[in-house]
């Protein structure tokens, strides 16, 4: 899914960062605070719900919009997810054109001007 991620935000002028896990997400986001969080239910380690709990309860993580990849067997804990404040949803497997929609309905992506990479 982080693959799939990466590609779709190539051709934008943005730093994708991405972790293995809940816990290196945290840290990652202790150096730079990210513009927007693209977070798995389903994660080694710490999952997707106790990440989101744990950012929502941080000041300086709760303001950070996330958009949950849910997969149908995650129906059972979609109130909560709704309840910690989620920008949106993508059901897994998604295509590359739902992810990207449900981006740009959160932030505004601009193209990489020529000859950057």
């Amino acid at each position: 899914m982080r693959v799939i991620a990466q590609k779709v935000l190539s051709p934008f002028d943005c730093d994708v960062r991405d972790a293995a896990n809940g816990y290196n997400a945290l840290f990652s986001m202790e150096k730079v605070l990210p513009d927007l969080i693209l977070l798995d239910v389903s994660m080694p380690i710490m999952d997707g719900l106790d990440m989101l709990t744990l950012m929502r309860s941080n000041p300086a993580l709760q303001a950070i919009p996330v958009i949950m990849l849910t997969s149908p067997a995650d129906h059972a804990i979609a109130a909560k997810l709704a309840a910690l404040g989620i920008a949106g949803t993508v059901m897994k497997p998604f295509k590359p054109d739902d992810l990207l929609a449900a981006i740009r309905h959160v932030i505004d992506l601009k193209p990489l001007k020529p000859g950057a990479a």
